[in-house]
């Protein structure tokens, strides 16, 4: 038995009234109603209510106790006063009558911020004092179930026939998609360690050393700017790769993992699986994103060809994508889109309203001929009274603008149904896309192979060439990222020349993998979802560093730890580095 407690502060209830009880635990509130003294004992699991005796003395004492302080009490559990009872509480039918009372740990310094308190509080302070903000309910809540998920993502994947293995966090720096963080060697001056973005090659590797299915909790380090759905730094990922494996069977394996996991931790329905699967091009036309939210209902249709037969010159030469809402929307709610469309750059927000007759009415209607209103109305399945939205641009603009136009709506329209989870698969990226120069470039994962193999890649433009590439997205996030791996080297040079890298390129930047390929790889698949991003969602977190221990802020800053700080000359010196940064 602990010298400090014989039961947490969640345990005690009526059947140990008479008993003599030790806990312990930080103290949240002190009520002092003069003669008696009322705590309430906090620790991981609960509260305890405990008071004084009517002496002077303990009265004194107790009272004067810093909140915060950690405590250890003694006494014997006495049932409530029916007007004392408190429901909220587990323990809300009893107390403990103290004994004795010990300060473990007492609190010397004013408290930065009021640890349950209600009002807000600056997210610096919070970080700076991260310790006393983990004692917040609701913080702590995130953490605890944090460590519940990973263990039954763990026990998932055993299940399954997956074996865990550890990959190195020290590894050699490679062109993964986002900046490394280097750590300079101390042994081999002027050389440089990375810390590993995913554990992306090391999987691969143990696929072609013959281990069939591998998995991991993997932390991931990118040296990438903050949003609300990413941590800057640091995150973890389900890691996972599967040998002699295709793409359906990824999604066999990780579907039942995903929606378990949601099932088990949330009191939301969770639509089944098979999950839908929805190919890149079409997801990007029908919402405007790789991201779609599938609990909006609302589709965007293409009317880019429609608009080039009507005499409405600023849709004509644009793409133009149209959205269909149920109902007639007020003057005042178009006025509102309206705000919102230019607030995203757009120079206004284009509508057609169905009327009884099937006759349009709107700002537009002059510009379209009687003889092809009929074709729009089929064109985008209208029926009476319903009211169509247009936004035209340039292709990639007007998709994305036509995707932030269909969120909006769905929001303002109350479409969006926030007591589920809906998933869905958007697979067959392309493999190549242009950059900024027009050059030919990996639009999503260098590792991927290309649909159609080498044919695909010696016969067809490389922009109409799909990867088994596959991103699984819910409620509108990115959950995570996978491929069928590119496990010939052949097909490997190749794919790298057309993206304009030669194969001592490869040889350079991937000796490992290349190396082993040359060896009899096995055909091999993976997928990692992101474990931040999934109890972030479980927990209706706003910010993913509230389901994180010890986040960084958003400028990648540890404001509790104080780094990244500095170092000491001769720190600098043992690793061969000098400082050159300008004042």
């Amino acid at each position: 038995m602990s010298i400090y407690r014989t039961h947490t502060c969640n345990e005690i209830r009526l059947e140990d009234v008479g008993k003599k009880v030790k806990i312990a635990g930080f103290v949240e509130t002190i009520r002092d109603l003069g003669g008696l003294v009322f705590l309430d004992i906090r620790d991981m699991y609960g509260i305890t209510q405990v008071v004084t005796s009517a002496d002077s003395a303990d009265v004194d004492f107790a009272s004067h106790i810093p909140l915060e302080s950690s405590v250890c009490v003694e006494g014997i559990v006495r049932k409530r006063d029916a007007e004392t009872v408190n429901e909220k509480l587990d323990t809300g039918l009893v107390e403990i009558a103290i004994q004795t009372i010990e300060v473990l740990g007492k609190r010397t310094k004013n408290l930065p911020f009021e640890i349950n308190g209600n009002s807000d509080v600056r997210e610096d302070l919070r970080l700076q004092y991260r310790f006393l903000d983990l004692r917040n309910d609701a913080l702590k809540k995130n953490i605890i179930l944090r460590a519940q998920v990973i263990q039954f993502l763990r026990s998932q994947m055993i299940e399954q026939g997956f074996l865990e293995v550890q990959t190195p966090i020290l590894t050699s720096s490679s062109p993964e998609g986002a900046r490394d963080y280097l750590v300079p060697s101390r042994l081999h001056a002027g050389k440089f360690y990375a810390l590993p973005q995913a554990p992306q090659q090391f999987k691969q590797l143990l696929m072609v050393a013959g281990f069939d299915k591998y998995f991991q909790i993997a932390p991931c380090f990118r040296d990438e700017d903050a949003r609300a759905d990413r941590a800057p730094g640091e995150f973890y990922q389900l890691d996972m790769e599967m040998s002699y494996a295709t793409q359906e069977d990824v999604f066999s394996a990780i579907e039942p993992v995903v929606y378990n996991t949601f099932l088990k931790f949330s009191n939301k329905k969770v639509a089944n699986y098979p999950f839908p699967r929805i190919p890149y091009k079409e997801s990007m036309v029908k919402y405007g994103t790789d991201k779609p939210d599938l609990r909006n209902p609302l589709v965007i249709v293409d009317v880019t060809e429609f608009f080039q037969r009507c005499s409405f010159a600023p849709f004509i030469g644009k793409t133009v994508r149209s959205i269909k809402v149920t109902g007639h929307m007020s003057k005042g709610f178009h006025e509102k889109m309206l705000e919102f469309a230019k607030s995203i750059g757009m120079g206004g927000l284009g509508y057609l309203e169905v009327q009884e007759d099937l006759s349009f009415k709107g700002p537009i209607d002059k510009f379209i001929p009687d003889n092809m209103k009929k074709e729009l109305l089929e064109l985008a399945d209208l029926k009476a009274d319903d009211t169509i939205f247009f936004i035209a641009d340039y292709e990639a603009r007007a998709t994305d603008l036509a995707g932030q136009i269909r969120s909006e709506l769905g929001k303002r329209l109350g479409l969006i149904d926030d007591s589920m989870f809906q998933f869905c698969w958007i697979t067959d990226f392309p493999m190549y896309e242009k950059d900024d120069n027009g050059n030919i470039a990996f639009n999503h994962n260098p590792f991927s192979m290309p649909q159609g193999g080498m044919e695909a890649l010696n016969t067809m433009n490389p922009l109409d060439i799909v990867a088994y590439q596959y991103d699984i997205v819910c409620n509108g996030i990115e959950l995570s990222s996978g491929a069928v791996r590119n496990h010939d080297p052949e097909i490997m040079i190749k794919a790298f020349e057309i993206a304009g890298y030669n194969k001592e390129h490869i040889e350079e930047k991937f000796p490992a993998l290349f190396n082993a390929f040359q060896y009899g790889a096995p055909p091999h698949a993976g997928i990692a979802p992101g474990v931040d991003r999934m109890i972030m969602l479980l927990t209706e977190s706003p910010t993913i560093r509230d389901v994180i221990a010890f986040p960084m802020n958003s400028k990648a800053q540890d404001l509790m730890m104080g780094a990244p700080g500095n170092v000491t000359k001769e720190q600098l010196k043992e690793v061969h580095i000098k400082l050159d940064i300008k004042e």
